[in-house]
């Protein structure tokens, strides 16, 4: 059967890396954040690129749903979404999201925010979209009843082989090593706010191996680090391990 897989992500992770990575599937295609738009029409946010974004990409959720529930393109058997949960805004509805299955990236969010402050200088909490993906989890735990499966990009970064293999048994998928490498440049199927978000990964050939940050936390994130510790936590403690 045909697999739709939305993974939802926060901002300043290792989500376009994990897109390359399921996009380097001989039976996978992929999409790249098509909620953005949506969420860029109604949100007041400076961000690179936004006029083109909003005038060139579908805003209308209803459509965007219907794409992603739809024929999946190319007559592929796998049709993997990389979501920013922060872009699954209050007024998208719910229920068309029961037709896909669902995976959850997860990042320390001291390192998130570190990562996340240079390009948004005041982020809150709801920017972090982590709230977000504790909501949707447990609306996905609640609707399956079991546990949808959570990766951290830590674990990733430290074992991509042993994780992304354990990634893909939850979704009754064969891992392959093609998951593993890639080669270096931008994609077709990268957002058109690809030359603006994606150098790293347009110069990556695989996954980076994982560095500490040393970095302070600024005084003026601590607040928004203490409304992240505990949806964070909570799924950390269910996250898969290799």
């Amino acid at each position: 059967m045909p697999l739709r897989i939305a993974m939802w992500s926060g901002p300043r992770n290792i989500s376009t890396a994990l897109m390359r990575s399921f996009g380097s599937r001989h039976d996978t295609v992929v999409c790249d954040e098509p909620l953005y738009a949506c969420y860029l029409a109604r949100v007041e946010v400076d961000h690179p690129g936004r006029e083109e974004i909003v005038a060139r990409c579908e805003t209308d959720w209803r459509k965007v749903a219907e794409f992603l529930t739809g024929p999946i393109p190319s007559g592929a058997q796998v049709f993997y979404q990389k979501h920013m949960a922060h872009h699954l805004l209050p007024e998208v509805g719910r229920d068309w999201l029961a037709a896909l299955q669902h995976g959850f990236l997860i990042r320390d969010p001291r390192e998130m925010l570190l990562s996340l402050s240079k390009v948004t200088p005041r982020p809150s909490v709801l920017d972090t979209g982590l709230p977000q993906q504790l909501e949707l989890f447990r609306q996905v735990e609640r609707r399956i009843g079991r546990t949808p499966p959570v990766v951290d990009a830590k674990d990733v970064l430290l074992d991509p082989a042993g994780v992304l293999r354990a990634l893909c048994t939850a979704f009754d998928l064969e891992f392959t090593p093609a998951m593993l490498r890639w080669e270096s440049g931008l994609r077709a199927t990268d957002g058109i706010w690809a030359p603006h978000w994606y150098a790293e990964v347009a110069r990556s050939t695989g996954f980076e191996r994982w560095r500490p940050r040393d970095e302070a936390l600024p005084a003026a994130l601590a607040g928004v680090h203490e409304q992240c510790v505990e949806p964070y936590r909570f799924l950390y403690e269910r996250r898969l391990v290799a």
